[in-house]
């Protein structure tokens, strides 16, 4: 799934016209560029929620004949709900799709590849993908870059809290003093994740909390205790969050890089 809904608000005055998905960047554009790296490594099944000048991108999907792939959308002109709500909407044409990659023994159906429009990077995507664990609930592609906002994971990779390292705050399990946060690892999330479809039956916590719009850092974050989330952390990793306007030139020498 690619979540193309945001506003883009940081890349005004593009924004005003266009949707942040249809950014212009080295002769492509934001969406293409992800869907082009999702379908050399194999996945052709893909779902693009849309919210800001949502028919602009059905039309450039129509036009373009889905870049090759069988792409759905996942409408949500009604209400933007943030990255968690939006998967949780997107579920039936997450489930439905057929398994482009199947794991041997896997009964529970494909796992859900998740990433945001607007991160490039030069992650593996197959190495990824072989890093998923069905008897888990996902990995969380992570780095160790220089952030406020870290995820917390103990010394086996498992996701334990969320810490605002300017603020003090600290969330999840950590929080109730289930771990000491001094033998905890901060890594940095990348916007990219692996899930088991599972998560679909774990969800009604972060809801009853949260309503139908809640970021996917909170719902893992309401079931860190109880189920398992892995740090995956890429091999000479390069990203880039192409989120404002002013980064554009170094986002198309980045992108061409790739």
């Amino acid at each position: 799934m690619i979540f193309a809904a945001g506003l883009g608000t940081r890349l005004k005055p593009l924004t005003d016209t266009l949707p942040k998905a249809l950014v212009p960047l080295a002769g492509k554009t934001l969406l293409q560029w992800q869907i082009e790296r999702l379908k050399a490594a194999g996945i052709t099944d893909i779902v693009v929620n849309v919210h800001h000048f949502p028919d602009m991108i059905i039309n450039y999907l129509r036009e373009n004949d889905n870049f090759g792939c069988r792409i759905a959308v996942s409408d949500e002109r009604d209400m933007l709900l943030e990255t968690g709500g939006g998967l949780r909407k997107a579920k039936e044409l997450l489930t439905s799709s057929p398994n482009p990659l199947p794991h041997e023994g896997e009964s529970e159906g494909a796992p859900i590849l998740v990433c945001n429009v607007d991160i490039l990077s030069n992650i593996d995507i197959p190495t990824l993908l072989n890093a998923y664990n069905p008897d888990e609930m996902g990995v969380v592609v992570v780095s160790p870059r220089d952030t406020q906002r870290y995820l917390l994971f103990d010394y086996d990779n498992r996701l334990c809290g969320w810490t605002n390292i300017a603020t003090g705050e600290v969330r999840g399990p950590l929080s109730d003093n289930h771990y000491p946060i001094a033998n905890t690892r901060k890594l940095a999330f990348s916007g990219m994740q692996v899930l088991n479809p599972r998560i679909f039956e774990v969800m009604a916590k972060v809801v009853a909390e949260k309503g139908e719009k809640f970021s996917l850092i909170d719902l893992y974050l309401s079931i860190a205790e109880k189920e398992i989330l892995k740090a995956f952390i890429p091999k000479n990793y390069r990203m880039m969050d192409v989120g404002k306007i002013n980064q554009l030139s170094e986002a198309e020498a980045f992108a061409e890089a790739l």
